[in-house]
Parts: structure tokens; C-alpha cells; sequence
């Protein structure tokens, strides 16, 4: 079993928020972090710095997988290179009810949070197995495949079909080691939740046992938590971290 000292993940949208909070943990725990996202941003230039030759970008639009990800795993992450995890963390956000369904938006959003986690997974164990490498996959679902929130409904049905997709990963590779988990977030104040009013954000945390907001630390101590040697029998499952929704 590898030391953190010498693992290797690939996380996706680690420009802000919760990919770049989680790659924080996990380079000053020693991982190398093979950060993916349309642009680097001042937090991940901070992180270059901090952690020299531990922290590595790639710019990709995931909402083209196909392309993205296939020049993504020839060119950034080789063979050559063990990867120890994936963190699909990336995601679009179509918030609208369902009468004014736009299918390109839609296609859009599906394409990002729910077919470039599936062709990353798909590289990411071919790598662990050409290794043989007990590797862990986690995918960033979120609150609302749960609990109904109105206007919700779109994004709630991609973030089901990763849960969905998750239990399955977890039951093809289980015997090679491969683990495969959810973390599902609750409401976190970050950019992809900024455009709902204060109103909205404070009818949403009342209906939460703990009347706040999600921490987005406490979320990337998850994603680690599940990444790590301490759950190496933990798979198949979806992690709520939600305030008590």
C-alpha cells in the first residue's frame, strides 16, 4: 500500500471552492494533486507556490469529454503515472423548472457532471489496474438527489445518475481493490451557489439541524476521509455532509 507520501490523485475543478479546498488537504498531507479546470484561478497559483512540484495543472473544458479527456490522461497523467484516487468534482449548474427546460443547457450540464466522470473513471481504472493499485474514487454528488428543492429538479437528476453510476463501479471492481463512494453535499456558500438570493439561502439552512450553511471544509475532509486507508472497506456509498438536511 502506497504512503501518502507517494500518491498521486487527479481532481477536477480545483479552481475554487471545494476542489480547491480539497486539494489543499490532501498536498499538505503529501499527495501529488493533478488539478483539472477550464482556467487556473489566484487560490490554485497559491497552491503552485506553497507546494512545489506536488501541485499540477491542466486546463480542460469537461463539457466536451470525449476530447478533454482523452488528451487530459495521453498528455497530464500517463501510464506511466500510479494514480491512487480520482476525485470527480467537477460540475455545471442548470437551475430552472422543468417548463422551461432548454435541452441544449441540459445536454450541456449533463456532459460535465455526469459523461466526464464516467470516461474519467474509465481511464483512471484502466491506470489502476495496469498498476495494481487498491485505488479510490470519489464522486462530488449533492443534497438534492435526496431532499426535493424547487427549481432543482435538472441538477438533481445528474448528480442521481453519478450516485447510480457510483454503485455500480463499486460491484464491477470491488475484487481488484478499486473503491468507489459519494460524498452529497449540502448548500455550501461558494460561487456555484451565489447566484440564489438571501432569502432562498436562508429558507434552505433553516431546513437544516444545524441552520447554517455547509462547511466546504468539513466536505473536503470527507472526500480525503474516503480517499484514505482508513475506509479501505467503505464502498458503494453516498457520505451525506449537509448540515443535518
Amino acid at each position: 500500500m502506497a504512503t501518502d507520501e507517494t500518491r498521486n490523485v487527479l481532481i477536477t475543478g480545483v479552481s475554487r471552492g471545494l476542489g480547491l479546498e480539497t486539494a489543499r488537504g490532501l498536498l499538505e498531507t503529501g499527495w501529488t494533486v493533478y488539478g483539472v479546470s477550464r482556467a487556473r484561478s489566484e487560490g490554485w497559483e497559491a497552491l503552485e507556490k506553497e507546494h512545489p512540484g506536488r501541485a499540477r495543472f491542466h486546463a480542460a473544458d469537461l463539457r466536451k469529454p470525449d476530447a478533454a479527456v482523452e488528451d487530459l490522461f495521453a498528455s497530464f497523467v500517463p501510464y506511466a503515472v500510479p494514480l491512487h484516487g480520482l476525485v470527480n468534482n467537477a460540475a455545471e449548474a442548470y437551475d430552472d423548472l422543468l417548463t422551461n427546460l432548454d435541452l441544449g443547457r441540459l445536454e450541456s450540464m449533463f456532459a460535465t457532471n455526469v459523461f466526464s466522470a464516467m470516461a474519467l473513471s474509465r481511464l483512471a481504472v484502466r491506470n489502476m489496474l495496469y498498476h495494481q493499485t487498491r485505488g479510490a474514487l470519489v464522486h462530488v454528488s449533492s443534497v438534492s438527489v435526496h431532499i426535493g428543492f424547487k427549481g432543482l429538479s435538472l441538477y438533481a437528476a445528474s448528480k442521481g445518475a453519478l450516485e447510480a453510476f457510483s454503485k455500480g463501479l463499486a460491484r464491477e471492481w470491488g475484487e481488484r481493490g478499486i473503491r468507489s463512494n459519494c460524498v452529497v453535499p449540502g448548500f455550501m456558500e461558494t460561487d456555484m451557489s451565489a447566484g440564489l438570493s438571501a432569502e432562498d439561502r436562508a429558507r434552505i439552512y433553516r431546513r437544516t439541524a444545524l441552520k447554517s450553511a455547509t462547511d466546504c471544509v468539513s466536505v473536503a475532509a470527507a472526500v480525503r476521509f474516503l480517499l484514505s486507508d482508513e475506509t479501505a472497506s467503505v464502498t458503494g456509498q453516498a457520505l451525506r455532509v449537509d448540515a443535518g438536511a
